[in-house]
């Protein structure tokens, strides 16, 4: 069975982004950069919601084929161009060319349907509203919470506000220069 693990940055109180979708308070450096792509390596679909997509889209593509473009910029766009890319969303077409693949509404079924299949990990960068309803179906297998040095007070939740319980067995840790704690939970 495939894994679905999830990578979120989050604030010391679990928000993903500001109010209005702000993510300047992110911290990065190489060192992260090269341990996310410890997962990318391992993984051969990446989930989106609609929003995060286009986003992704927008960017990864072409981001490693600029001038001046960073290792990390040149290894995640051919990562991003070579995996199938599962959107959940209402407005989208499935597009071969991109290896987009579109899921529509019934996230439940198609996203165990991956999972039962072959392949590699299937991960999901961001996507707070699909997070959030794959914590109610119980999909996710691991998380990695790139715990930023911040409280923003208000913003974007990866939580629903009827979460349920949820035990978890705490992984590994690691900490970077950069003030973020990558911190690993799997489900139980």
């Amino acid at each position: 069975m495939r894994k679905l693990i999830i990578s979120m940055h989050t604030s010391l109180d679990g928000f993903t982004a500001g109010p209005n979708g702000e993510m300047d308070w992110i911290r990065f450096d190489d060192a992260l950069f090269d341990f996310v792509g410890e997962f990318t390596d391992r993984s051969d679909t990446a989930l989106y919601g609609r929003v995060t997509y286009d986003m992704m889209d927008a960017y990864w593509p072409t981001a490693g084929s600029q001038p001046n473009a960073s290792k990390h910029a040149k290894q995640h766009s051919a990562w991003y161009n070579k995996v199938t890319k599962v959107v959940a969303s209402k407005t989208l077409l499935s597009d071969p060319s991109k290896k987009l693949e579109v899921i529509g509404t019934e996230l439940k079924g198609n996203i165990e349907n991956l999972k039962n299949g072959t392949g590699g990990d299937i991960l999901v960068f961001g996507s707070p509203s699909i997070v959030r309803q794959l914590e109610e179906y119980k999909l996710i297998d691991e998380y990695w919470l790139m715990m930023n040095p911040i409280i923003l007070g208000t913003g974007i939740s990866m939580y629903s506000k009827d979460i349920q319980k949820m035990e978890l067995e705490p992984g590994e840790t690691k900490r970077f220069s950069c003030g973020v704690t990558a911190l690993q939970f799997k489900k139980k």
